[in-house]
């Protein structure tokens, strides 16, 4: 069977992380979404997606195709469902399609399709709805992966200078990971370790907390679960529930609480996010879609990071700020909470941060990890610079 990701109408609730790639490639737990439905379908995946992010995200289509709505993490009984619907059939809880069976000529209607008969689910899962919900729903999410990733396989050595409070089992190590003269506690979670990653000595980690390949947790770190570190980034200072998707840094001390990074994003040192108001009041955020701020019912929110943004040294960001894609940030004084793509500047004011000099200064980034920005990676941004130009400061 072929199996595709597709983006739902409201993807826009999870911008700015969806400005540069489908809602399937958001980490959340370990694993991306894509990544968790690849591994329990034991398929690979192709994605339906914006028009502008198809190149680097192409579409596969045949006769016969299974679409899965990309906000949904799987679970091994949401898999039998799906496996177990027959031609033209739709598998939904209420309103919510969770997968359709579609001929070829349907697929990209997707969001539009009338299919013939609808079966009916109760089954429980986690949907990634609005971009809070990418670092709220990070536990259960995490906790699951550490099953999927660790069953019947064996942890490399957790060194004896470790002190390790709670169950040691719960760690796991991959291959070349290095972890010596560091603080663990599992009591609350499980500790995963990615494939060459370090946890430097005097760092402190306390569950549900994973580590990604070639990561770096920085001497004397303070991180509280549920914690996720994506691959190629480095951490230090005290980080509490915070997902960082990947080839990113906050490498120095400063506090980042309830708060998501994307990629090619650097932290200046000293910076801090408020995640609770002085009211205690729930936090109100950016919504792209609603075109104003909304109540997102949550107490503690802290930053939104869309990819290849950066802070100078002491940046304080407010309660719940989201900042869009290729934004640089600095000056003294709190923040606006809401930043667009493309803005340089701070508390003093903001200018157009041009696009020819956020290519150069990605370019240079990406070279640091032996990477270089391709000519699809730069129509992707050309394409966000655009469409945010309604929304940057005059």
């Amino acid at each position: 069977m072929n199996y595709i990701l597709f983006d739902s109408f409201n993807r826009n609730k999870l911008l700015p992380f969806v400005y540069t790639r489908p809602v399937a490639d958001i980490r959340v737990g370990i694993l991306t979404i894509r990544e968790k439905w690849e591994k329990l379908l034991n398929a690979k995946t192709s994605t339906l997606t914006e028009d502008y992010l198809s190149k680097k995200f192409p579409l596969l289509k045949t006769d016969e195709n299974i679409l899965i709505n990309g906000s949904v993490l799987p679970t091994p009984k949401l898999i039998d469902a799906i496996k177990n619907l027959k031609k033209g059939e739709t598998l939904a809880k209420g309103d919510f399609v969770i997968a359709m069976w579609l001929g070829s000529d349907d697929v990209e209607n997707v969001n539009s399709s009338d299919s013939g008969k609808t079966v009916q689910t109760n089954l429980e899962f986690i949907q990634i709805e609005n971009n809070w919900d990418i670092y709220r729903h990070n536990g259960s999410a995490l906790v699951a992966d550490f099953e999927l990733l660790t069953t019947n396989r064996k942890s490399q050595p957790v060194s004896g200078t470790n002190f390790i409070s709670g169950d040691k089992d719960l760690i796991f190590l991959e291959e070349g990971a290095k972890v010596e003269y560091a603080f663990i506690n599992t009591t609350n979670g499980p500790v995963y370790i990615g494939k060459d990653a370090e946890i430097m000595e005097g760092a402190k980690i306390r569950g549900p907390f994973a580590l990604c390949e070639h990561s770096v947790v920085k001497m004397d770190a303070k991180i509280y679960g549920a914690t996720t570190i994506g691959p190629h980034s480095k951490v230090g200072g005290e980080i509490n529930n915070v997902v960082i998707f990947g080839y990113s840094n906050k490498a120095h001390d400063g506090f980042m609480g309830n708060s998501v990074m994307g990629e090619w994003c650097n932290i200046g040192a000293d910076t801090n996010t408020s995640n609770l108001k002085n009211t205690y009041d729930s936090v109100r955020l950016w919504s792209y879609e609603e075109e104003s701020f909304v109540d997102t019912g949550l107490q503690f929110c802290g930053l939104m990071l869309g990819d290849h943004s950066k802070c100078g040294i002491n940046t304080m960001f407010n309660t719940g700020t989201v900042v869009g894609v290729s934004s640089n940030i600095f000056g003294a004084g709190y923040q606006r909470n809401f930043i667009p793509s493309f803005s340089w500047g701070g508390t003093r004011g903001f200018q157009t941060y041009h696009i020819d000099r956020a290519f150069k200064v990605a370019e240079a980034v990406m070279t640091r990890r032996g990477l270089s920005l391709s000519q699809t990676d730069k129509d992707i941004l050309t394409h966000v610079f655009e469409n945010s130009a309604k929304r940057r400061f005059r």
